[in-house]
């Protein structure tokens, strides 16, 4: 136990990479149970309405799941990154920045992780298929995708800008 708080000691900012990305596992696992429960139930049958609107291509409803997909991928992002908030600010970055202060500025950060993980997967899952993805594993995998971006935008965002240790 020693040489791993010897280990964290000696490099804070990779382990609180590591601790973000280990921690950003509850909210993935809310992102998964959401989007399998929406599109295996709750939005179920909407899975042949197409849905277009703005950069939300939701057309081909064979591989994209439609409208099922727009809002079961909507919601699910909408419910992991409520949860992400408080894992990351209370856990990762032990932030002290004023909750009325950090609240808008994730909530920034969310609509555009929001927006990138709704037109995201119409896109990745029709790509996917057409590599020869069978059509019930391309929606994991586009979350996966989603997920994967989440991080590259999220990261930098929470550790500077919206939750810094220091305020």
């Amino acid at each position: 136990m020693s040489f791993a708080r010897e280990w964290i000691k000696g490099h804070p900012n990779i382990w609180e990479f590591i601790l973000f990305n280990v921690l950003s596992n509850v909210a993935t696992v809310t992102n998964f149970v959401v989007m399998w429960v929406c599109t295996g139930f709750v939005f179920r049958t909407l899975k042949e309405t197409s849905f277009r609107f703005l950069i939300f291509n939701y057309t081909n409803t064979a591989s994209d799941l439609g409208l099922c997909g727009f809002l079961s991928f909507l919601v699910a992002t909408a419910c992991a990154q409520t949860v992400n908030f408080f894992v990351q600010k209370n856990f990762v970055f032990k932030s002290n920045a004023a909750f009325s202060q950090a609240v808008p500025k994730y909530i920034g950060l969310a609509v555009l992780l929001v927006v990138v993980s709704a037109a995201l997967p119409a896109y990745s899952q029709t790509l996917m298929v057409n590599f020869g993805v069978p059509q019930g594993a391309a929606p994991t995998l586009a979350n996966v995708v989603n997920i994967m971006v989440s991080v590259m935008i999220s990261y930098p965002a929470m550790k500077f800008w919206i939750m810094p240790k220091h305020v």
